[in-house]
């Protein structure tokens, strides 16, 4: 485009300001793109592609007929419109932190009514938004809608509300739609500048961590290639009787092994022969019962009713012996890697680890406490 066919006066471009491009009307911007045709050479500089269409960032034309100026497009660049949205999102925050499923199951209370009018209108205004912006920035293409990312986020969000109501239509109850819920507060982060710009940094920033994670694993996995080569079912260690024990008739023993209580969520772990660990079955207590010790033994069975006493059977649990329960309904072993990448995982999150390390302690040996302060330096502290 030569000087003579370019609708503003260069004159006015060398001395036009960075914010000059909005004063001029849309007739003006109208007549600028009908002018622009699609081969036109714009080779005069970055200013004048400002000067050409009020929003550079934008396709000049969508649809092939809605140009910048024309409504919706021009709506959509309304610092109103941004606030309206936002509010709405600070508004669905609230009416999902307000939501008592557990209380009203069948909603047919008015608190939940009025959550679930609010939710629909809610959910009405997201999905005129995403039509509005399709209308104005087009669907496909690199600055189109579904170009962006954040936006693609808004079209599964918007989506997934429609099928929950197509299915709540048709009496269908499908809870896993009704979680992609939580995801709306999302839309918040692609009205606010700054939080998106944190978030993609974040974004960006996972593929460097990808060393720190090849660390961790290997961590993991030496650490629990120690678990299993020490401890593998040393945690179902139960103290049982001796194989030619017998109890005399019409009677039985509280329990197959020793249990310090009826649930066995802490078991007594005791160390077999071959081991070195603190608990052996000669530490087991007596029995108790009714808040007193039992003293008697099973020859005294006959006699017990007549003493008021009770027979201590926990002394003749004297054989240790590997038996098929681990610690806390079997979550709590090193019988493979699986196992022990768990037991790893909430050792270094410092939660309960302490227990742990005693079942190891009582099951193998004293100095075990040594590998867990390893792991917890390790893995925590770095």
């Amino acid at each position: 485009m030569t000087s003579e066919e370019c609708p503003v006066p260069l004159g006015s471009i060398s001395s036009a300001g960075p914010g000059q491009n909005e004063e001029y009307s849309s007739a003006q911007a109208d007549d600028i793109i009908e002018e622009m045709g699609p081969g036109d050479d714009v080779s005069i500089g970055s200013d004048l592609s400002t000067l050409v269409v009020p929003f550079p960032e934008l396709a000049p034309v969508v649809f092939f007929c809605l140009k910048q100026t024309t409504c919706p497009r021009n709506c959509l660049v309304n610092t109103w419109f941004e606030r309206i949205s936002i509010m709405v999102i600070l508004l669905n925050c609230v009416t999902l932190g307000m939501y008592q499923p557990c209380e009203n199951i069948d909603c047919t209370s008015d608190r939940c009514q009025i959550l679930q009018a609010f939710d629909a209108f809610i959910y009405i205004f997201f999905a005129l938004e995403m039509v509005v912006k399709m209308v104005a920035l087009g669907i496909f293409g690199r600055r189109c809608y579904l170009g962006d990312t954040w936006n693609r986020l808004d079209f599964f969000i918007v989506m997934a509300g429609m099928v929950e109501y197509s299915l709540d239509l048709q009496n269908i109850n499908l809870s896993a739609i009704r979680t992609v819920r939580v995801l709306r507060p999302l839309k918040a982060i692609n009205r606010v500048p700054s939080m998106r710009i944190l978030v993609n940094l974040l974004l960006d920033t996972l593929p460097m961590l990808g060393n720190v994670l090849l660390l961790c694993f290997f961590v993991f996995f030496i650490f629990g290639i120690i678990g299993v080569q020490l401890w593998a079912g040393l945690l179902r260690n139960r103290c049982y009787p001796e194989e030619n024990f017998t109890v005399p008739s019409g009677m039985t023993l509280p329990a197959p092994y020793y249990r310090p209580d009826e649930d066995d969520e802490r078991p007594f772990i005791c160390s077999l022969a071959s081991d070195n660990g603190i608990m052996s079955c000669t530490d087991v207590p007596a029995r108790r019962e009714g808040g007193r010790i039992c003293c008697l033994d099973k020859e005294d069975a006959l006699h017990r009713q007549a003493l008021g006493l009770c027979i201590n059977w926990n002394q003749y649990y004297t054989r240790c012996h590997t038996g098929s329960t681990n610690p806390h309904k079997g979550a709590i072993n090193f019988d493979n890697i699986v196992y022990a990448w768990i037991v790893i995982f909430q050792v270094i999150t410092l939660e309960g680890w302490v227990e742990i390390m005693y079942y190891v302690m009582d099951a193998h040996s004293f100095y075990n406490f040594i590998y867990f302060i390893l792991l917890i330096i390790v893995s925590t502290f770095y």
